[in-house]
């Protein structure tokens, strides 16, 4: 086993810590460059979806809104509670600020590889499905099949089965520290309810998504508005603390600008998943108007989980008295309930605690439909299905019940970050077709067309579904 741990821990080095950020990164500036600035541009359209709930013609199809909250409570989970702690914690108050930063890049990776999902998705029975693996199909060709099988494999161990357990252990442990509950009480509640929820198929997951993160969401945000009000005469200097820490102006931490900019670019790439891949395939399964549409749509879901949300934990650590610049013996999550109790009173590690275990829920069943999806695209057996989410339940317990037991799945990061490359080149190849489908979308707009309309028989060269595109309508 210990040679075993030894290779992913090559892997992962190799991956995040010497390819992947940078690439993410300079991809992002690209994207965003050659693209004209989408991510800011089109800001305003990002919330038609949002607001409006009716955009499907078919009363049962997963709506662009579904799609979106579906993908914002797979991306909002722990990392935005004890990975922005542990990102203040090792960079200090600067890494915030490159949280940002990346966030602002992340959100026109996000539009290519959704748009793309969404040009290359499949109508598999009353179901649309897509992602980079039948991207990568469909837009390079069956040559490259074995690179799509590679990201599938690792889509299927990193998320269905490696986060599912950590997400688990987050929330097991969570109401074990404030609640005193046992870890199997917890554990058997979260395994009935993934049951529960991933039987009932993508609707059912995308309707208890449309439920469960608006609540989530809107109830942590309101409580750090609180706390931003009770203390709004300090957030002129928390501001300046964090702008002067990331350009090494002030040194909170040992490796000053170095190590804000690596702890917020890092921490920023977990949390919001902008160029791993994870979100397309969730991108796909919307019916809208035109390709283009849920790609705009997916970058808010970048921008309510960096800019938001992990926002939210930051200003309430660095507004409270518990953070210690340089202190790195404390545990994110504790430093979260510490800063929350310290604003507000211990009543806020009860609200922590449900937080917690809403942010998991919505983490779980994002990770399982990535790996059915996954697995659907290698078979169309329905019994490896069933295997799966039996699979699934029986993880998400085990996280829940063994404190030590998610570190068997060292592999989880290491195969993430395999998926990952595999994702970006893929866009990269495929970024002249993204442009094409872009410039289209936007003559539209040019014309007076409010809501786009994608017609596949202007692109009889590319491998398009026909039966995924053959609605045309008009988005409420």
């Amino acid at each position: 086993m210990e040679w075993l741990e030894g290779l992913f821990g090559v892997i992962g080095d190799l991956t995040w810590g010497w390819a992947l950020i940078p690439f993410l990164v300079v991809l992002g500036l690209f994207f965003t460059l050659v693209t004209g600035f989408v991510q800011f541009t089109f800001f305003g359209r990002m919330f038609h979806v949002l607001l409006n709930k009716n955009q499907t013609a078919d009363k049962n199809a997963i709506s662009g809104r579904e799609a979106l909250l579906l993908s914002v409570g797979g991306r909002v989970g722990g990392g935005n509670i004890a990975g922005v702690a542990v990102a203040i914690t090792l960079g200090g108050p600067g890494a915030v600020f490159w949280m940002w930063a990346i966030a602002l890049v992340g959100m026109a990776t996000s539009l290519v590889e959704c748009s793309l999902a969404q040009l290359y998705k499949r109508k598999e029975g009353d179901e649309f499905r897509g992602g980079p693996a039948r991207t990568i199909i469909h837009g390079l060709g069956e040559d490259y099949r074995w690179l799509a099988y590679l990201y599938a494999v690792c889509l299927i161990a990193s998320f269905a089965i490696g986060f599912n357990a950590f997400q688990g252990n987050t929330v097991a442990g969570a109401a074990q520290d404030s609640m005193g509950i046992d870890r199997i009480w917890t554990g058997g509640l979260l395994a009935v309810g993934t049951g529960f929820i991933i039987y009932g198929g993508i609707k059912r997951i995308a309707k208890v998504a449309d439920v469960i993160v608006p609540i989530m969401a809107i109830g942590y945000v309101v409580m750090a508005l609180l706390i931003i009000l009770l203390n709004i005469t300090s957030i002129p200097a928390v501001i300046g603390t964090i702008i002067s820490n990331a350009f090494g102006w002030e040194e909170a931490v040992g490796g000053g600008m170095g190590a804000a900019m690596a702890q917020g670019l890092r921490r920023g790439l977990f949390s919001n998943e902008a160029g791993l891949g994870s979100a397309p395939n969730v991108a796909a399964t919307a019916e809208v108007t035109h390709p283009v549409s849920q790609g705009i749509t997916q970058s808010l879901s970048v921008f309510i989980d960096t800019i938001l949300i992990c926002s939210c934990t930051a200003f309430v650590i660095l507004l409270g008295d518990v953070y210690v610049p340089g202190k790195e013996d404390i545990d994110g999550v504790v430093l979260t309930q510490q800063s929350l109790v310290s604003h507000v009173g211990t009543w806020s590690q009860y609200f922590l605690t449900i937080a917690i275990l809403l942010f998991s829920i919505s983490s779980i069943i994002y990770n399982y439909y990535l790996g059915e999806n996954a697995l659907t695209f290698m078979s169309q057996n329905k019994v490896s299905v069933h295997i799966l989410r039996i699979f699934v339940i029986g993880i998400v317990f085990l996280g829940a019940v063994a404190p030590g037991a998610t570190s068997v799945f060292f592999f989880s990061d290491p195969m993430m970050g395999i998926l990952a490359i595999v994702n970006l080149l893929a866009l990269l190849m495929l970024f002249p077709t993204l442009i094409r489908i872009l410039t289209d979308y936007k003559e539209q707009l040019k014309a007076g067309a409010e809501h786009p309309v994608f017609d596949a028989s202007k692109f009889p060269d590319l491998d398009i579904d026909h039966k995924a595109w053959k609605i045309k309508k008009e988005e409420s």
